[in-house]
């Protein structure tokens, strides 16, 4: 059980959430970093006195040490200070909710200090699951997930030992974009997309819902997480966004989670692991409304299927998929890239990228670059 935290990300959406669940439930903070958001960095240092911080920025971080300097905290810069916050001795978790690429670093730094990991960064597994998880099993590391349909697998794998399962069961609201037609899909705006139906999320990931991207990234993340392949990871389109994910094994019995959309049920779970915690907040009422599952149109939705693809191709395919990824979802936020358009890019970035099916860190770092060059270029041609 979780005694002590260094929390990476915590001016984020997640980071934030898990500071309450620290609050409440009265868990020591000994390590904050974000990237650049002084003043609020500078209020959670002052609530929760940690020994160190760290901004990405180095500009920021000059003016957080100004600011911090009548206090005992040592202020650090660049993503060394982030590392340095990820191996901090005094913590025994990290929860990495850290934006992008930049989390696979200080992910693979926490393994090496054998820290346990409370996991919100994607790409950490998207790009880096291969070298992630042998490095994890390596070094005797526990990784736990925070996302909610990872944390409602684990939660049903609780108990089940070395029982065979037959699938996970990997649930989605469906986005704004579920009910239309391959014709209807060619107009959406970037303003359509970022309606979510039931969760809210920043901008990037919202837009990821809509394509069913980030499905396909969470599909991505069970595969290491939970050593299942492809095949066996069955998405099913969950308007209601109550069956958070499920497990079925090979007797035919399924074991889900259920619960209210609310991130703080799986932020906690993974900090008091194998315990539950009182946990305030509204409570699901299955009598409101019925629960309804449907197939998802990978036609009309390719990028769940790229995802796939990428999958079992193995090696660096993954990450040329998510820095394809990022490129075509900012393009289609800035009016530069259709929603469709952005399928096509990651499918043609993935033919013509340099693929390596046994990636280290540096060809992931490479590769990342790579794929971001090739994307922007074919979205001018």
């Amino acid at each position: 059980m979780t005694e002590n935290l260094s929390i990476l990300g915590s001016t984020g959406s997640i980071g934030k959430q898990s500071l309450d669940v620290c609050r409440k439930c009265g868990y020591g903070v000994k390590a904050l970093t974000a990237f650049s958001s002084v003043d609020e960095i500078e209020k959670q240092a002052r609530e929760f006195k940690p020994e160190k911080v760290a901004l990405v920025d180095e500009k920021a971080a000059a003016d957080l040490k100004i600011k911090l300097a009548d206090t005992d905290i040592k202020v650090l810069g660049g993503m060394d200070g982030v590392c340095e916050c990820a191996e901090i001795q005094s913590a025994d978790t990290v929860l990495n909710s850290v934006v992008g690429m930049a989390g696979l670093k200080p992910t693979l730094t926490a393994i090496y200090a054998g820290k346990k990991i409370a996991l919100a960064n994607k790409e950490t597994l998207v790009a880096g699951g291969q070298l992630v998880m042998s490095e994890a099993k390596k070094h005797g590391v526990e990784i736990l997930p925070v996302d909610s349909e990872h944390s409602a697998i684990f939660q049903s794998l609780v108990g089940e030992g070395d029982n065979e399962i037959s699938k996970l069961l990997l649930t989605c609201s469906g986005g704004p974009f579920r009910k239309f037609t391959h014709e209807q899909l060619r107009h959406v705006t970037a303003a359509d997309a970022l309606r979510h139906p039931t969760w809210d999320m920043g901008a990037k990931i919202t837009i990821d819902s809509a394509s069913l991207m980030n499905k396909g990234f969470e599909v991505i993340e069970a595969r290491w997480l939970f050593g299942v392949p492809a095949e066996k990871i069955e998405v099913l389109i969950h308007p209601q966004s109550i069956v958070h994910s499920g497990v079925e094994f090979v007797d035919g019995g399924v074991k889900a989670q259920l619960g209210v959309p609310d991130m703080k049920l799986p932020i906690q779970y993974a900090f008091s692991y194998p315990d539950r915690l009182p946990l305030q907040g509204d409570r699901l009422d299955l009598f409101r409304q019925p629960l309804e599952f449907f197939r998802p149109d990978v036609e009309k939705f390719q990028c769940l299927q790229l995802a796939y693809e990428s999958i079992r191709k193995g090696g660096n395919m993954p990450c040329i998929v998510n820095a394809a990824n990022e490129v075509v979802n900012l393009a289609f936020r800035e009016g530069r890239c259709s929603f469709l358009g952005m399928g096509e890019v990651i499918e043609k970035t993935m033919q013509r990228a340099t693929f390596d099916a046994k990636p280290d860190y540096e060809v992931y770092l490479q590769t990342d670059a790579e794929a971001r060059r090739l994307a922007t270029e074919l979205l001018t041609e």
